[in-house]
């Protein structure tokens, strides 16, 4: 068993606990047994985007030349919502844009910000399943929080004390369906090579054990 999943496995037991004892309330076409395995299915989805984030950030802190860590409150202010504004339709245009990192009007939860100490980047992250596409609307939203991120990410870095080279912003669609474009959305088959260090292998390991548990109390359903 990996490091990653043993970290984990707690958190794991504890959603598998919480959604078998989820209450539910069945559905006259589908009576008791298929109300359940619904009602758990859909919780599942919502549950498993946070086991998922949690592998991935875990995976990445085992890396020696990683610093690794989350930001809840990354500040961004006004003038550059205004920024990002206009440039929505180009969004790579904003690439290499450094504008300074202060107090804002509003706050963007980064699930994983990562310091390559070997190759002096900054990279921020956030991560969705990516198992279907989002609407237009939240594509957008989507979009416009990576560029927010994008253009504060390296005076950020200077204000912690890290001088990088360079600074990028990402969404992480594990399952392939990009919501917004490349390069600031990429998938979950090409993180090990994106990061120079494997990622895959542990998240899977995660997921299967999920799945594996998942399954357990669904073969229950009465």
């Amino acid at each position: 068993m990996g490091a990653v999943l043993d970290l984990l496995k707690p958190e794991i037991e504890k959603t598998v606990v919480g959604l078998d004892a989820k209450r539910f309330e069945p559905d006259p076409i589908a009576g008791q047994h298929f109300s359940k395995i619904t009602s758990v299915m859909s919780s599942a989805y919502k549950r498993h985007g946070f086991i998922l984030e949690r592998a991935i950030l875990e995976t990445l802190k085992l890396c020696p030349h990683f610093e690794v860590w989350t930001d809840p409150i990354f500040q961004v202010p006004s003038a550059v919502d205004h920024i990002v504004a206009g440039s929505i339709t180009e969004p790579t245009k904003l690439i290499g844009t450094d504008y300074p990192y202060s107090d804002g009007q509003h706050t963007l939860q980064v699930d994983a910000i990562v310091l390559d100490k070997n190759k002096g980047t900054l990279n921020a992250y956030e991560v969705k399943r990516g198992s279907g596409f989002h609407d237009s609307g939240k594509r957008r939203s989507m979009l416009r929080d990576a560029l927010c991120i994008q253009v504060l990410l390296k005076s950020y870095g200077k204000a912690r004390g890290h001088e990088g080279n360079s600074a990028h912003s990402h969404f992480i669609f594990y399952y392939g369906k990009l919501s917004i474009p490349q390069p600031f959305g990429i998938t979950g088959a090409e993180l090990d090579a994106h990061f120079g260090w494997p990622i895959r292998e542990s998240v899977e390991e995660v997921n299967a054990y999920f799945q594996s548990r998942l399954f357990s109390i669904l073969a229950g359903a009465k």
